[in-house]
This record gives C-alpha cells, structure tokens and sequence, in this order.
C-alpha cells in the first residue's frame, strides 16, 4: 500500500506542513523509521528523534512546537493515538486473501457457512456448526458439534471451540486459544479420590471480543461462561467455569479467573492478577498487576494491588513501613540492650 501525505491528511482530518506528494508504504517506530516510513510522536521523551528520523512523514499533535528544522513531513491531527490506531488498521494486511474451503478441511454436511468465508486446510467443523459471513477460519482450528460463529469472525491457527459454544460477531480469537474445555470440577470421595462432575454448559462470547494466543475459557458447569462485548483478554489468561465478564474490561497476560467470579464492565486488570472464586467485583476498578484478589470489591472505580489485595494507597503506605521492618527489629533490638544494661 502505497498513500501520499495529502492522502493521509485527508484521511486523517489533519493539516500538513511539507511535501504534500511524499508517498509511505509502512508505519515504522520514529527511532527505525525508514525513508518510506510514517511514523509518528507524542511522547515527549522521544523528541530529540523528530529531528533525525528517516521517516518521510510524521503524525503529530496540533499543538506540537518543534525546537528546530524538522526534514520530515508533518502531519498535524486533532489526537494522535488515535490517527495512529485508525491507520495501522488501514496498513494492516488481511490474513484471509480468499475465500473457499479448502480440500483438506472437513466439514460435516449439516454445517451451515455463510458468504465469503474462508476456510483453511485440516480444520475440522461438526455436525450442526453455524458459521456467520465473512469468517476466516485459519489452518487447524476445530469447531464443535453445534457451535454458532457470527460474522466477520477471525480465527487464528490452532484454535479450538467445543461443542454448542458461540461466538459473537467481529470476534478475534488468537492462535491455540481454547473456548469451551472442561471446568475444574471434582468431588473428594470417601477414598481420598476425585470423582469428575460433568460439565455441561457452554461459553457464550459476546460482540466484538479478543482473545490472545494461549488463553482458556472453561464452559460452565451448568449455564454460562459469559464474556461481554467489547473485553479484550490478552495471551495465556485463564478463565473458570460460570465466569462473567462485563463489557469493555481488558486483561492483562497471565491472569487467572476462578470459577463464579463476576468482573464488572469497564474493568482494568494487570498482569499476573489471581481472582479467587465467587466474588464480584464492581465496574471500572482497576487491578495493578501481580493483585490477588481475595473477596469482593464493592467500590466502583476504585483501584487495589498487593497480595491480598488493599486499596491502593493504602498498600503503597503499609510496602513503605513492610520494608523498613529489618531497621526496625535493628532498633528496637538495640533499645532492649540498652534498656538490659540500665
């Protein structure tokens, strides 16, 4: 893709300062850019690369005031961050190049595939399945008996959706996600054994998900596993049987859900977070990362970090007396000698 910068502006509601015909064909970072690159600068810190960047073009605030000549074209938006996102989704290179199935995909007679969706070699689709249209369903995957995709779903290799899950439409899921296993559920027996409980219901996703390479989402027990519209779940995040997830919360890597919990929407959660089971926790809080979150957070928007979780300044306060504690024994060790010799 190649765009000029009066393109660009055009496209971007922006104003330039420079050469209206300089042509990109990629976004670069403003420290690597190259001489056919669009970058673009909003950090202060990185400044000082305005002036040396190879980049033909540069995004910028309109409030920005460069501090000397600056070779590059500028282009000046209204919000960079959000230029930035719009033209990484213009740059971005569809995976699904086609449509059709391919000769090396199984799929049972009874399944239902819309328009133009692509299908690639060695997925397997059961019986009942529903596919929405403009789906691409990359190498690997498998789709349950009866399961149920909207439109416009991506599904990245290797990804595995069980029986009677469905999937919402403009849903990404990325490669070895699993929707759908088992949830943790044993019995103790009088013999010190576990006896398996079945578990039979399913994972509901709404609307316009994400979900990162490596993550889980357990069906439940009896009922749902819900995700809401619009959370974005990053790579190898765990999330138990009966869980829900309210719209619009994001979580970091590596955080695990147990069962029952209930996140409310608009929530931000850190990497490396624990939820307990059966909690809730209100809308908008926000979870620093490494968080064990231990009961119920009825505050909303509020914000709690250590292990057991406390609110956040009052963590900050107790980690400031925690780690004097070494100099404090030193000194009051001292003081009971003192108090001895007198």
């Amino acid at each position: 893709m190649k765009i000029s910068a009066k393109e660009l502006a055009q496209l971007l509601n922006g104003s330039i300062e420079g050469n209206p015909d300089v042509m990109v064909s990629q976004p670069g970072k403003i420290e690597e850019a190259t001489k056919d690159s669009i970058c673009f600068y909003a950090n202060p810190k990185y400044e000082h690369y305005v002036y040396t960047t190879q980049a033909a073009i540069i995004l910028v605030s309109n409030d920005f005031k460069p501090s000397q000549p600056v070779n590059a074209t500028l282009i000046r938006v209204e919000d960079v961050y959000k230029s930035v996102s719009f033209l990484l989704e213009k740059f971005s290179q569809k995976t699904n190049q086609g449509t059709g199935i391919s000769p090396q995909a199984v799929v049972h007679e009874s399944a239902k595939i819309g328009e133009n969706v692509s299908i690639g070699p060695f997925v397997v689709i059961e019986e009942g399945v529903v596919i929405g249209d403009n789906c691409s369903l990359q190498a690997q995957v498998f789709v349950g008996k009866n399961a149920k995709l909207g439109n416009d779903v991506t599904i990245y290799s290797g990804v595995k959706i069980h029986y009677d899950c469905v999937i919402g439409n403009n849903c990404i899921l990325h490669s070895n996600v699993v929707i759908g296993g088992d949830g943790f559920g044993f019995a103790p027996q009088e013999d010190g054994t576990y006896k398996k409980i079945a578990q039979i219901g399913n994972v509901l996703l709404e609307d316009d998900i994400e979900i990162g390479a490596n993550s889980t989402i357990d069906r439940g027990t009896m009922g749902s596993t819900v995700i809401r519209q619009g959370v974005k779940l990053d790579n190898l995040i765990m999330v138990a049987h009966n869980v829900e997830i309210k719209k619009n919360t994001v979580i970091a890597a590596q955080s695990g859900i147990a069962g029952s919990t209930k996140i409310g929407e608009g929530c931000m959660v850190g990497g490396q977070v624990g939820f307990v089971g059966h909690i809730e926790v209100a809308d908008k809080v926000k979870v620093q990362a490494g968080t064990g979150v231990s009961r119920s957070v009825k505050e909303e928007g509020s914000t709690i970090y250590g292990y057991p979780h406390l609110p956040y300044f009052d963590y900050i306060r107790s980690y400031n007396i925690f780690r004097k504690l070494p100099q404090i024994v030193k000194d009051i060790d001292k003081l009971k000698k003192e108090k001895t010799k007198e």
